[in-house]
């Protein structure tokens, strides 16, 4: 039996135990050092507001048996379970990243509003790479050549890891995990799986699932499956798009559109209130250094706030729909970021605007990826204004804006310890 919890990079954490224990009165504990760990194993040093609990307590793991399904990819006959995660008197740990997302689906609910989202995740299969100093390259499919890139939309580019994406979707249907549509993405090995919307905890619950599965389905193949934002240099970046409808409780209409078909005030204020929060919210969608490669200019990735009707290029897209499936669409988010803070960021964006009234600019009909980045450029210049917006630290919790924010100048540290490719070619003998 594994019982696990996603930490804050959206890591299974958690522990393995026989299903008799699992099912006994036993009560199931963690320690809080993992939601407070840096991906590389590092823990931030107290200040701004973060301070490392000196007794390091126990917290409680309490099983959500909705979530409970089998682990395909097990020889043995093995079961999980997503956990939440409280105190020991039953108080919700603010700062676990399940609960995060809770605390703005309760905001919502509280307004008499229920969120639905539809995630879309995009990865690459590569070689294996067991030494990190080499750069990754495209796995070779069942041709026995390397994949190339430009092979956006195309069967034979998914063809070409059929018994690969056979095992992904027999784990996933082992699992209960729904996968509505699969296409091989612009990147050489590149693939693109989309989501049926749903409630946002059940979502990203699917796609923490869905990343393990994807994992384990490519090592049965010898092939790694990563969710780096930019694995390869020179090829497309990945993203997490996510595209987010608000449906009236009472009713079940979508509060974005009139009776009549048309936009509502309350489309335009959460468009508005993602264009100014989101920027202030990257570091939840571009959580690592290797996610601001992805967002750059004239790339596939939206680096602006801009926001328009079915164009790709702008931050927020408002894809084609009948009135009833009125969506906003943010493609800011990349792959690597952790599915519970990425969909409670974006929805923290969106109810913020709609409870402050805020009025987007003009939607937009040409290019605009290739204008002046309007998002932070790299990640401690996306720490500080994530500090700094108390309406979003308000909505996700204060006591997990410190924590998160402590994580990530501790792994921008780790990363300055690291002498890259670039410095050595061309400061080594110039400088």
């Amino acid at each position: 039996m594994e019982c696990i919890t996603p930490d804050q990079a959206g890591v299974a954490r958690g522990k393995m135990m026989p299903s008799k224990k699992f099912t006994s009165n036993t009560s199931l504990a963690l320690p809080s050092a993992p939601f407070m760990m840096t991906i590389s194993g590092d823990y931030p040093e107290d200040g701004n507001g973060f301070s490392y609990p000196e007794d390091d307590g126990d917290l409680k793991l309490v099983p959500d048996l909705s979530t409970l399904s089998v682990v395909p990819w097990e020889e043995d006959p093995t079961a999980q379970v997503i956990c939440d995660l409280v105190h020991q008197d039953g108080r919700h740990v603010e700062f676990t990243p399940r609960n995060v997302l809770r605390r703005v689906v309760t905001a919502y609910e509280k307004r008499g509003l229920r969120p639905v989202v539809a995630p879309e995740i995009e990865f690459y299969l590569v070689r294996k790479n067991p030494d990190p100093d080499y750069p990754l390259v495209p796995p070779v499919g069942r041709s026995g050549r390397p994949i190339g890139g430009g092979a956006g939309y195309s069967i034979a580019g998914v063809n070409e890891f059929d018994e690969l994406i056979d095992d992904i979707y027999h784990f996933s249907e082992a699992q209960g995990l729904e996968i509505d549509t699969l296409i091989h993405e612009e990147g050489a090995g590149q693939l693109e799986i989309n989501l049926r919307h749903g409630n946002p905890v059940e979502l990203a619950d699917q796609v923490f699932l869905f990343k393990r599965t994807i994992r384990e389905a490519a090592l049965k193949h010898e092939t790694y499956a990563t969710f780096m934002a930019k694995p390869i240099q020179g090829q497309p970046g990945s993203a997490m798009h996510i595209h987010q409808s608000v449906i009236d409780r009472k009713t079940g209409r979508n509060v974005f559109s009139n009776e009549d078909g048309s936009e509502t005030e309350a489309f335009f204020n959460f468009i508005g209130g993602m264009q100014k929060h989101v920027p202030n919210a990257l570091v939840m969608f571009a959580p690592y250094v290797n996610s601001y490669r992805r967002l750059t200019q004239a790339a596939s990735a939206p680096v602006n706030t801009k926001w328009g009707y079915d164009n790709r290029t702008t931050a927020f897209r408002v894809p084609r729909s009948d009135p009833s499936g009125r969506r906003v669409e943010n493609r800011i988010p990349s792959s690597d970021a952790n599915p519970y803070l990425a969909l409670a960021a974006s929805l923290a964006c969106g109810l913020a605007g709609m409870i402050h009234k805020a009025k987007p600019d003009a939607p937009v009909g040409t290019t605009v990826n290739e204008d002046e980045i309007d998002l932070p450029r790299g990640l401690l210049e996306a720490v500080d204004l994530f500090e700094g917006d108390e309406v979003l630290k308000e909505m996700l919790g204060t006591s997990f804006v410190s924590t998160y924010a402590a994580i990530k100048r501790a792994e921008f540290e780790t990363f300055m310890e690291v002498i890259s490719p670039w410095e050595r070619e061309y400061l080594l003998l110039n400088v």
